[in-house]
C-alpha cells in the first residue's frame, strides 16, 4: 500500500503569538513550531495501514519554508519512509494554491490513499484534503473518526450532529482525519536518528497566484476583568441589572 501523508508547520497552541512590523504576518522571533496537530492523526493512520499490510510506504509532503523540513523529519521519526518539501516562502491564505502544488506533485505518485488533517491550527481552513482530491479527481471523506481498508474498499465513520455517518468508497481516495481517529505515537529515540538518514526531496517551486488577499492581523480585545455581585439568591437581582445595563444582552 502507498500513502502519501500532507502535513503543514504551524504554530503550537501554546505559542503566545506577536505581530510582525508589516501588520500581515507573524513575529516568529521564539515562536515554537510543530506538526500540525491534526496532520498527527493523519500520519498515524498512514503507519497503522502499511503495518496491516505488512508492506508498503508513507510518504509525507509539505508545502512551506525549508524551515518545514524539520517538521517533515517529525513525520519521519514517527515512521514515514520519506519526504518530499515544496519550497516556497511565500505564504498564500487562499488554500487553493497550495492545493494546486499539492496535487501537481501527487498526481503520478499512484497513491492508494492520502491523508490530510481536517485543519490546520494557524488558519482553521478545512478546504485543502478536499480541493486535492477534486483536482485529482477521487472521492473525499473528510473529519473521518473511524478508518477500515478492506482491498480496493474503504469504509469511513464520521461523527455528525446526533450520529454517526458511515461512508463507503472507492480507493484511491483522500481522507482528512479527525481527532479521536487514533492516538499518534511519539517518536522512539532510534525513530529519531533514523530520521536523519531518510530521504528528503527539497523542490523549488513558484506558488500560484490565489484570489484572497491578507489585508491586516489584529490581536483579540483583552477581556474586561470580571466581578462578583453578589452571592445566593440575592444577588440575582444585581446579576440581572449588570446583564441588562452593562452587557446589554438582556
Amino acid at each position: 500500500m502507498k500513502i502519501a501523508v500532507c502535513v503543514k508547520r504551524t504554530p503550537d497552541t501554546e505559542t503566545r503569538i506577536k505581530i510582525a512590523s508589516d501588520g500581515k504576518s507573524i513575529d516568529e522571533a521564539g515562536v515554537k513550531f510543530v506538526l500540525n496537530p491534526y496532520d498527527e492523526y493523519a500520519v498515524e493512520e498512514a503507519l497503522k495501514l502499511k503495518e496491516a499490510a505488512g508492506s508498503g510506504e508513507v510518504v509525507v509532503v509539505s508545502v512551506g519554508a525549508a524551515s518545514a523540513q524539520e517538521t517533515i523529519r517529525n513525520a519521519l521519526a514517527m515512521g514515514a519512509d520519506r519526504g518530499v518539501l515544496l519550497k516556497t516562502d511565500a505564504v498564500s491564505l487562499d488554500p487553493l494554491p497550495t492545493a494546486k502544488l499539492l496535487a501537481g506533485e501527487l498526481k503520478s505518485g499512484e497513491y492508494d490513499l492520502i491523508f490530510f488533517g481536517k485543519l490546520a491550527i494557524d488558519d482553521y481552513s478545512h478546504a485543502v484534503g478536499a480541493m486535492v482530491a477534486e483536482l485529482l479527481g477521487m472521492p473525499a471523506v473528510s473529519s473521518v473518526s473511524d478508518l477500515t481498508v478492506d482491498g480496493s474498499v474503504g469504509t469511513a465513520e464520521r461523527e455528525i450532529e446526533g450520529g454517526v455517518e458511515v461512508v463507503e468508497f472507492p480507493l484511491p481516495a483522500a481522507v482528512t482525519a479527525e481527532k479521536g481517529l487514533n492516538e499518534p505515537r511519539y517518536p522512539a529515540l532510534r525513530g529519531i536518528m533514523m530520521a536523519k538518514k531518510k530521504p528528503l526531496d527539497v523542490k523549488d517551486v513558484t506558488l500560484p497566484e490565489g484570489g484572497l488577499e491578507l489585508v491586516a492581523l489584529t490581536l483579540p480585545p483583552q477581556r474586561q476583568e470580571g466581578r462578583i455581585v453578589g452571592e445566593g439568591p440575592d444577588a440575582v437581582p444585581a446579576l440581572i441589572d449588570a446583564l441588562r445595563n452593562e452587557a446589554k444582552v438582556l
